[in-house]
């Protein structure tokens, strides 16, 4: 997709006549997620979008365990920044540990908090289905990966997304709903921490988010607003796929039945003649849901949006709140952060390093 109008007709077109469920994307979940809503067409579809936009409460902008959510991404960040004030840096390593015990603890409960088995197996499954067809699927380790999240299921702790779907019917597939939420989360977690460096590289927006912090109030928006500013410049899902289910039209022509369509997202979030394109502006999402600024697509859009679109900026803009409260920070790399008048087309989440101190409290 190459115009605007066209990116808004096929999403706005999901799921018929451009059904999310293409070849290549349910070959890749296949292997770990078959019977997810994304790659399911007809009624069998409609039940399993349902059990995402109930637990997950797409209609929402604020989830009812919101406060329980915001306890342990408190818990997991100041153990977090505890541990890293001993050697006064900070780094992906050290992030993505705490923020997947959040992910495990938010999703299936906190007796789930230090269950690393389950978060390695979900990563071995996902290096294979980054082959799709040209890899074989290692179905005993996906029947593995099914079973520990039934048996979380069946625990249904309070609190937890996993007595969300507790009790829904066999069709539904909830813990195939479920293994793509602990997948989405992943990259909310590059986000966050993306978000984190480049708030502390820009003197306006790190000065916004300290008076919206020291403010308090339950609404992080601009954090939130921050959250989707780093989608938009550093997308984690750069390519959106949809597969016509019968001919269809479009600004730039006529499409067959079959026919394979790509929004690459990177090509709209920068588009030539956009305000502050390769800038960091968090203001621009401030008071908008995130499918209001059309052709940026963070969470995709339509009936196939991501059902966690209120859910991860919360979370994500929670952390945030947690880890500027209590520290400043510098980035010591990449280098290129805090001098670049323009933002590059990519930031390595893997590579970002960050100095801590505490902030003084006054007595």
């Amino acid at each position: 997709m190459l115009d605007p109008a066209d990116v808004r007709i096929v999403l706005g077109g999901t799921p018929e006549p451009f059904t999310s469920a293409t070849d290549e994307k349910r070959a890749a979940l296949g292997h770990f997620e078959p019977h997810n809503a994304l790659v399911t067409r007809g009624a069998e579809r409609t039940i399993r979008r349902r059990l995402n936009e109930e637990a997950l409460e797409t209609a929402h902008p604020v989830h009812s365990h919101v406060d329980g959510f915001r306890t342990i991404v408190r818990e997991e960040t100041t153990a977090l920044t505890t541990e890293a004030a001993g050697s006064g840096e900070l780094d992906w390593d050290a992030f993505s540990q705490a923020w997947f015990r959040v992910v495990r603890r938010v999703v299936l409960g906190n007796a789930a908090r230090d269950d690393h088995a389950l978060t390695d197996l979900m990563a071995r499954l996902r290096g294979r289905a980054n082959w799709a067809f040209a890899m074989p699927k290692d179905r005993r380790a996906r029947d593995e990966l099914h079973r520990r999240l039934q048996a979380h299921v069946d625990r249904a702790e309070p609190g937890s997304l996993a007595a969300r779907v507790a009790g829904q019917p066999e069709a539904a597939f909830a813990t195939h709903q479920m293994a793509q939420w602990l997948f989405a989360f992943d990259p909310a977690g590059m986000t966050t921490f993306r978000a984190l460096a480049l708030i502390v590289s820009n003197d306006d927006a790190l000065a916004r988010a300290e008076a919206e912090i020291s403010a308090g109030g339950p609404d992080p928006a601009f954090l939130k607003a921050c959250a989707l500013e780093t989608l938009r410049l550093f997308p984690t899902t750069p390519a959106i796929l949809r597969q016509t289910t019968t001919a269809a039209s479009l600004r730039a022509g006529r499409l067959p039945g079959d026919a394979g369509v790509l929004v690459y997202a990177p090509f709209f979030h920068r588009m030539s003649g956009l305000p502050d394109a390769d800038r960091f502006a968090p203001v621009r999402w401030q008071g908008r849901d995130a499918e209001e600024l059309l052709p940026f697509v963070p969470f995709s859009a339509g009936a196939a949006v991501c059902p966690a679109k209120h859910l991860v900026p919360l979370l994500v803009a929670e952390a945030l709140r947690e880890l500027l409260s209590r520290h400043r920070y510098a980035v010591l790399a990449p280098g290129w952060l805090a001098q670049a008048p323009r933002l590059r087309g990519t930031l390595n989440n893997y590579a970002i390093r960050l100095t801590l101190h505490p902030i003084p409290r006054r007595t």
